[in-house]
């Protein structure tokens, strides 16, 4: 590739693309191998650029997407035409409901001979375009990099999310020259008149709470959030990737009683998450909702809302900290859900010491918590399992927890994992999984081992899926399709993969196990097989 004056590169379609990739800030592609995207693969390895491959292209677009989490800038999945993006829509698909800037680049039949039946022709573009911000066909070399530009452009722009390019065949492998340049984000500036209406509320409530989700960290906003509760005295509830933005020692901090300081706030105050599912929907009883969302797009349709400002996250956290209004006590509300958070930590604490002939899920999480760093990434893959350690485990710092967020796909266990230890060489990786998760991805341990890619991996194994099982007799009295079979080996199959494992039954073997694991420098899998009959008590309406 060569570099001429003003950023103009020239050079084959794949060398085009990779230095508009580095313009933004790229660092690495997952990919699985393809030949529609060599000329993809001949520049990152020209270059020297780090190429991470695996067995399923879901996993390459979960790689990417727990890239552009952690890091805050786009992650990068390369897939071969035809089967190849197909197989990653499902990865897409989670990105688009996650809000990471995933650019995928897909190889496409060429164009001069299409409609004549190329090996895997297919036109990418209606599939893609429903979950996606963007979605082209680059239709000649010169115009690789401008085309790349402007699609991590679409990703990063608030609300964040994926983007498309597939490059037909002949423009790929053709060469050409265009200029690579960095991606403009444009600042969107919230409605001061909204943002004030909304603080005012907060500010003026008796009994104010805030639950702070994914664009929160997303966005880079953690701080401004801490600052905001801090100055109008709020406690603070979490999900997703907001999980972190204040310490668990942090006096407004709180996990556990959220159901009590929902049941009793006369103002909720949600920030970078949706109205969703995992929120009741938004229907907080009489209390009066503020929703601040990152893009005017992501305001709340289904709920009349008494406040909603739109913008940069910082800069409406900023105005909130910075009110010089009228604001109330509420240090008694923080005491009275304080109070509450120290009788549901103990009640937990007794759940997760307690001894049983089968081991629950609790005790799983009570043995973990004493070996995971403070920093330590952890990433669930499941249902039940999961759920369980949303309740247990509380991250002490941004940034430092996946899950698969409100699309719930299950699968994306070994990207993630991939994707966060490339982001952190030197922190604790650890991947939780259901035993009917470990079945999507558990492959790929090889693209980790092969890759020198160690992580610990702690599957619930209870033999079922216990998301559906459970629903099921209590629905109709019987269950079909929810059984898997009891006791199997995972831990072999990573073995057999060059990794290492082992399988736990009695919860006295867990404390050495887990400190087995973290210390193995391999993938390495504790299989531990739980109570069948033990069922999350899940009480959110999932429609």
């Amino acid at each position: 590739m060569a570099e001429t004056s003003d950023n103009v590169v020239a050079g084959h379609g794949g060398q085009l693309a990779l230095a508009a990739l580095r313009a933004a800030g790229v660092k690495e592609m997952f990919t699985l191998s393809g030949g529609h995207v060599f000329p993809l693969y001949d520049a990152a390895h020209q270059d020297g650029f780090p190429l991470y491959d695996v067995r399923h292209e879901q996993t390459a677009v979960f790689a990417a997407e727990a890239v552009a989490k952690l890091q805050r800038r786009p992650g990068v999945a390369v897939l071969t035409a035809g089967p190849g993006v197909t197989n990653g829509v499902s990865g897409l698909t989670s990105a688009f409901f996650n809000a990471a800037p995933v650019l995928v680049l897909g190889g496409r039949a060429p164009q001069f001979r299409w409609g004549a039946g190329s090996l895997q022709e297919i036109d990418h573009l209606p599939i893609v375009a429903p979950v996606t911000k963007h979605a082209a066909t680059v239709g000649s070399t010169d115009d690789i990099a401008g085309a790349v530009t402007t699609a991590l452009e679409h990703a990063l722009t608030p609300h964040r999310g994926p983007s498309f390019l597939d490059l037909p065949l002949e423009v790929v492998f053709s060469t050409g020259e265009s200029k690579a340049a960095a991606p403009q984000v444009p600042l969107l500036e919230p409605d001061p008149d909204e943002v004030a209406r909304a603080v005012r509320l907060v500010a003026g409530a008796e009994r104010p709470v805030i639950i702070a989700g994914s664009d929160v960290y997303g966005g880079d906003a953690t701080a401004a959030l801490r600052a905001a509760a801090e100055a109008l005295t709020v406690p603070v509830f979490a999900n997703g990737m907001g999980r972190g933005s204040l310490p668990p020692s942090h006096p407004l901090a709180f996990a556990k009683a959220r159901r009590k300081a929902l049941d009793a706030a006369d103002v909720v105050v949600v920030i970078g998450t949706p109205l969703d599912f995992r929120l009741g929907f938004g229907d907080f009883g009489s209390a009066q909702v503020v929703h601040v969302v990152d893009a005017p797009s992501q305001r709340a349709a289904h709920v009349t809302v008494a406040a909603s400002p739109a913008g940069d996250l910082r800069t409406i956290l900023t105005a909130f900290a910075d009110h010089t209004g009228e604001r109330r006590d509420h240090s008694d509300w923080v005491a009275t859900l304080r109070a509450a958070e120290q009788a549901q930590a103990a009640k937990h604490e007794l759940e997760m010491q307690a001894d049983s002939e089968l081991i629950k899920p609790a005790r799983v999480y009570g043995e973990l918590r004493k070996v995971l760093a403070p920093d330590a990434v952890t990433i669930g893959d499941g249902g039940d399992f999961v759920s369980y350690a949303g309740r247990y485990l509380e991250p002490s710092v941004p940034g430092s927890w996946l899950d698969p967020g409100p699309y719930g796909c299950l699968g994306t266990g070994m990207g993630y994992a991939m994707g966060a230890r490339v982001t952190y060489p030197d922190r604790q990786i650890c991947v939780l999984m259901g035993d009917g998760a470990a079945g999507f991805s558990l492959m790929d341990v090889e693209s980790l081992v092969r890759q020198n890619l160690p992580v610990v991996m702690i599957v619930g194994n209870n033999g079922i899926w216990g998301l559906e099982k459970h629903p099921m007799r209590a629905m109709y009295g019987y269950d079909v399709a929810a059984d898997l079979q009891p006791g199997l080996r995972y831990d072999d199959v990573v073995k057999a993969l060059g990794g290492g494992g082992e399988t736990v039954t009695t919860a006295t073997d867990l404390p050495a196990a887990l400190t087995r694991a973290f210390s193995a420098g391999v993938p390495y899998l504790v299989n531990v097989i739980t109570d069948p009959t033990d069922a999350y008590p899940r009480s959110a309406n999932l429609a």
